[in-house]
């Protein structure tokens, strides 16, 4: 990945000077260019950039070749061709899915802990969805400024910044003693995800260059998401009933420190895609509190009701400030913190049509088909959680698959299949009633949901950041990340009104009530994909190939 030279200063090459008027060749001047950008290394704005190895200069990049070494054209048999995969780009890969596991983990793990967590610590009913929406709320309300620092401070640093908050949440809400301490560390967990989830794309997208390395590592990402939300639930059920309900929480340490350590050997800055540090202060505080009052006000719905004081305040609260916001970016910012130039790209609109859509159907997905094996059929926490293992394989195995196909079908087809799939198999869990049985009733729709997300999953990601500059990956990945929080809260609110005013006028015993209001939800959330595949229409086709 090339950065700027400074071609008012010929940069010298590993082993000696050059001279501007040796008269080199056009291809060996090409060459020795793209050794010295290869080795560039972080400066300030305004300064020169040098080679790695040169005064002043940091440590050598994950597995760039340090000053003094052969040069890049004796060791790169085809220089014309930008490597796919970078040196440590598979340990850049597996860090940057790992920190995505885990913070797709805790929106999941600790559902089945929360009646062990009202009984600890004291939550009454009302109270305890702090424990969730605290996490969702900051969460989601941070990530658009979450995503913009790592295009304006560095994806290294913003990457480490935003580990080392979650760790040590997480080691803050395993210790709480209190119902107060447990829903701030919850919140301040959210902060430290809304940093890392934008940053592990924005440092995928600028790692892996060209359309099949990209592919394949967006497959992958894509399929750690949404095994994240079915394995959460079997590890919330083994950690509860074997440990504690804390370890849901302090298993986020090691695995932190462990990434800290990698990432700080492995991810490196890339200097020449930023270009200022300037924050957009007023846009960041906005888009924030906007956010935050919106998924206010949708997930206490579901408590309060529609019609409340308290839900209509919070979205007339969040869509005031969103619309200042708005405007603020459109004519007021000099550095806007969301360039509203970014949707003139189609497949950017279109991905996160989809990701919205999808968020609401998966969401709901877990949410209620967790309640209907717990409720309806009676499974233990650590049951429940197993049940989620075919989802999570064919999700995985489908997002591997689609990796390999976006470079040849594009992500346009592969959406559609994805989505229609996904819908099928929502409908077929709506026939779900108290007489279902797991092979009969869950096996084979979850088998088909995991498949079509998987699909979509990677297609989505790999669509709202084509054709962007680099300096707004983490931008389209910050937007891809919060239209997802956002409509998995718009759905399961809506979803849970519906399904508890079935429960509470459906007659007969509870189980019957129950399996009558959740298959009302999943056949409504059917519909959400099903819809969403007339904006897949509009996503990008076949992919053209890398230019040399």
């Amino acid at each position: 990945m090339s950065s700027q030279v400074d071609r008012t200063q010929p940069p010298a090459p590993p082993g000696g000077s050059v001279d501007a008027r040796t008269g080199q060749t056009a291809r060996t001047q090409a060459v020795n260019t793209r050794a010295v950008d290869s080795q560039a290394v972080d400066t300030p704005a305004g300064q020169t950039g040098r080679p790695s190895g040169a005064a002043g200069a940091g440590p050598p990049a994950g597995g760039e070749r340090p000053a003094g070494s052969a040069p890049a054209a004796t060791t790169d048999p085809n220089p014309e061709e930008p490597p796919g995969s970078p040196p440590m780009g598979g340990l850049i890969l597996a860090v940057c899915c790992a920190a995505q596991f885990m913070v797709v983990l805790d929106v999941s793990i600790v559902n089945v802990a929360l009646p062990t967590i009202r009984s600890s610590l004291g939550f009454d009913a009302s109270s305890l969805q702090w424990v969730i929406n605290a996490y969702t709320i900051a969460f989601a309300g941070f990530l658009l400024s979450g995503g913009r620092l790592a295009d304006l401070f560095g994806r290294r640093r913003t990457f480490l910044i935003g580990i080392t908050v979650f760790t040590a949440a997480s080691l803050l809400g395993g210790s709480s003693t209190s119902a107060v301490m447990l829903v701030i560390a919850r919140a301040v967990q959210g902060l430290g995800a809304a940093v890392v989830a934008p940053a592990t794309l924005t440092v995928l997208a600028t790692t892996f260059t060209t359309t099949k390395a990209r592919t394949r590592a967006f497959g992958i990402w894509g399929a750690v998401v949404g095994a994240g939300g079915a394995v959460g639930a079997l590890a919330g059920g083994v950690l509860t009933e074997w440990l504690s309900w804390r370890w849901i929480l302090f298993i986020n340490v090691p695995i932190g420190v462990v990434l800290l350590l990698l990432a700080a050997r492995a991810i490196t800055e890339l200097p020449g895609l930023r270009r200022e540090r300037t924050l957009d202060l007023w846009g960041g505080l906005s888009a924030t509190l906007g956010v935050m009052a919106l998924v206010y006000g949708i997930v206490g719905a579901q408590q309060h009701g529609w019609a409340s004081t308290r839900t209509i305040g919070g979205l007339a609260v969040g869509v005031v400030i969103l619309g200042l916001f708005l405007v603020d970016q459109a004519r007021f910012a000099t550095e806007p913190l969301l360039p509203l130039g970014i949707f003139r790209h189609r497949s950017v609109v279109t991905a996160n049509l989809i990701v919205f859509a999808s968020g609401a159907a998966l969401f709901a997905m877990f949410y209620f088909l967790t309640l209907f094996l717990q409720q309806v059929l009676g499974y233990s926490p650590i049951r429940a959680g197993l049940a989620y293992l075919p989802l999570a394989a064919a999700l995985m195995v489908s997002a591997r698959g689609t990796a390999r196909l976006l470079a040849r079908l594009g992500p346009g087809t592969l959406l559609r299949a994805g989505l229609v799939l996904t819908a099928g198999g929502l409908g077929w869990l709506a026939f779900l009633d108290e007489h279902s049985s797991f092979v009969g009733g869950i096996l084979g729709p979850t088998i088909l949901v995991g498949i079509g997300q998987g699909a979509v999953m990677a297609s989505a990601t790999m669509a709202g950041t084509a054709g962007l500059p680099m300096n707004q990956a983490g931008l389209a990945s910050g937007l891809i990340n919060a239209t997802r929080q956002l409509g998995g809260a718009l759905g399961l609110a809506v979803l849970a009104s519906l399904a508890t005013t079935r429960i509470t006028h459906t007659a007969g015993s509870p189980a019957h009530a129950q399996a009558s209001g959740y298959a009302l939800a999943l056949a409504i959330a059917a519909a959400i994909p099903a819809v969403a595949v007339i904006p897949a229409i509009f996503a990008p086709g076949r992919p053209r190939p890398d230019a040399s």
